[in-house]
């Protein structure tokens, strides 16, 4: 649901700035952790380069190791070098690099790195979680430990670098945004005035589809056989053979990602749509096509 949604934003994006693809684009974010995982996939599948940081390297591997990383770079400068060649050949790529975002992320700034998009999920939600620019992730868990009040204060103030090189980028033209981690609520509690410059992912972007009646429609195979999902999966395209969208999506996920305990699928299907797939799917249980109850 997490890699779905990452994609259906990027992808509204596609079809909001860039004329419905994000080919040839570079999206600039950091934070490999948690949802923040599903980033430089959801960028690829919409055949986008992303650059992704992250400051624990065990992270940027294991995202790697999943394949939902395609490379690791050694440098920010080799990071920056492999975006660009793939943006020039409009290939999707993803690169991480190791680093602290408050600190990369004014880098390319200075370097003008033609970032077309920035955003971010590193730990700003937590400001016990996110590293500040003068502790390695290590001493910043020892300091939650010893010191919270002294961390809060030092994670505030890398919150508002930042957040103040994102907005750097939003000033140069880049489409900036939000990803619900409270980074611009920390950073404007760090000092920096213009935290709230640059909007929401929900309300810039998901809202609009929302109010279009598209949502998520999600459903597992309680057989545990991968077979039943592709069975729907194939319904799904039967039922809707002119949304090319859902079919694009379908075909990658069965392609690009791995199932984790129950083999589970979803997809965004608009007003009138999910109660069709709902009552294809019972059909396909009661005249056992399909193996799950």
């Amino acid at each position: 649901g997490i890699l779905q949604g990452t994609y259906e934003c990027f992808a509204e994006i596609g079809r909001r700035k860039f004329g419905g693809t994000l080919a040839g684009t570079i999206t600039l974010t950091a934070g490999l952790g948690g949802m923040g995982g599903a980033q430089p996939l959801a960028v690829t599948m919409n055949d986008g380069v992303a650059l992704c940081i992250d400051v624990d390297a065990w992270r940027v591997e294991r995202r790697h190791e999943h394949r939902y990383l395609d490379e690791i770079a050694d440098s920010l400068e080799d990071a920056v070098a492999r975006c660009i060649k793939a943006r020039d050949e409009k290939r999707g790529l993803s690169v991480g690099v190791v680093g602290n975002a408050a600190t990369m992320v004014q880098q390319l700034l200075d370097m003008d790195f033609p970032a077309d998009i920035v955003t971010d999920q590193t730990s700003a939600h937590d400001p016990l979680s996110y590293v500040p620019v003068d502790l390695t992730p290590e001493a910043t868990a020892e300091m939650a430990r010893t010191n919270p009040q002294e961390l809060i204060r030092r994670s505030r103030e890398s919150m508002a670098m930042h957040c103040r090189a994102m907005v750097g980028f939003m000033d140069a033209g880049a489409e900036v945004f939000d990803y619900g981690n409270s980074l611009r609520a920390e950073a404007r509690l760090g000092g920096f005035e213009r935290a709230f410059d640059y909007p929401g992912f929900l309300p810039a972007y998901i809202r609009p589809l929302f109010c279009e009646g598209k949502g998520p429609f999600r459903w597992v195979a309680l057989s545990g056989d991968p077979e039943d999902i592709r069975k729907t999966d194939a319904k799904i395209k039967e039922l809707f053979p002119e949304n090319k969208h859902v079919h694009r999506w379908l075909d990658m996920a069965g392609e690009r990602i791995a199932f984790q305990g129950l083999p589970a699928r979803i997809c965004w299907l608009g007003l009138g749509e999910r109660h069709i797939a709902g009552l294809a799917f019972n059909e396909m249980v009661k005249n056992g096509e399909l193996k799950a109850p």
